[in-house]
């Protein structure tokens, strides 16, 4: 499979071609600008693009971790997929042989979104790489739904279409707000690990990090739907939601799960549809998928 990177100004970070060229990276960026079954707000399919060019402004020192992983590793982006003509199944599977390609070649696979239907084309092919991984969603809806809006690869269905071949017992949702009975009734009848944002912000949920820690193996994908933040931080994505988490409560969790021993496998992100003129929205995209980077690979 032929696969073409973007240069300088157009790749993620900004980077030269000595940091980014395909085989000397181990890091890959994998844009995948799909929107076909967005049921509100619009623009996830510019929603790649708008990340990649913010983080040209994303300083490559994370002070954190004191190092720049980007020029440690090398980190490549690929050219958007092109996805306009495809729709649902159809872009999952050209999504999904992309990713399972990079994965032969033993990269770190970074799936940027496009609407939340496409992180199924992922986290499949890293199923199949992994087959003993956990699947951590990190999440405002649970996306449980077997149809929504007349189809079953909706946005709203993608976690239901991932249950289909995905252990539930390994399946951890956090940061859900916005759920239907269905869906709630679908959690407790296959025994899904849920944390609900409302009990972390009361306290009812005392512990969680824990039982979430108990319930995720040594192996971790994460799905990352943007509106897991709460709207303040993040109101460029279709269905905000209010009472969600913080930029900094998602790094710190995510830093405990690394800090327990764990291994973060590859992640996607999805569900930013930038706003013309709000940059910080897509700054904090970018920044967190550094961030997140960084602690996948601290020592």
């Amino acid at each position: 499979m032929e696969l073409t990177v973007l240069g300088p100004r157009e790749n993620f970070l900004d980077l030269e071609p000595e940091y980014s060229e395909l085989e000397r990276a181990h890091i890959v960026i994998v844009p995948a600008p799909y929107e076909y079954r967005t049921s509100f707000g619009k623009g996830t399919a510019q929603g790649p693009a708008a990340l990649l060019a913010a983080s040209a402004h994303v300083e490559t020192y994370d002070e954190e971790y004191d190092r720049e992983l980007c020029y440690e590793l090398g980190l490549a982006t690929l050219k958007p997929i092109p996805l306009d003509s495809l729709r649902d199944e159809a872009a999952v599977a050209a999504v999904e042989a992309v990713v399972e390609e990079l994965l032969r070649r033993g990269k770190f696979v970074v799936t940027l979104g496009g609407e939340h239907t496409i992180a199924l084309a992922p986290i499949r092919a890293h199923f199949r790489a992994f087959p003993q991984m956990s699947l951590l969603q990190l999440d405002a809806h649970a996306d449980l739904r077997q149809t929504y809006e007349g189809s079953p690869y909706s946005h709203a269905c993608v976690m239901a279409r991932v249950l289909e071949f995905f252990p539930p017992e390994r399946l951890v949702q956090v940061g859900l707000r916005a759920i239907s009975r269905e869906e709630a009734d679908s959690i407790r009848r296959a025994g899904i690990c849920t944390v609900f944002a409302h009990c972390i912000r009361t306290g009812n949920a005392q512990g969680w990090e824990e039982r979430v820690l108990e319930r995720l193996g040594s192996e971790v994908y994460i799905t990352l739907d943007v509106d897991v933040l709460d709207p303040a931080q993040m109101p460029a994505t279709g269905t905000p939601e209010p009472n969600g988490l913080w930029y900094h409560e998602v790094i710190s969790f995510l830093q405990r799960i690394r800090q327990s021993g764990r291994r973060i496998v590859g992640f996607d992100l999805v569900e930013f549809a930038p706003i013309p003129g709000l940059h910080h929205a897509a700054m904090t995209a970018a920044r967190l998928v550094y961030k997140v980077l960084n602690l996948a690979f601290a020592p």
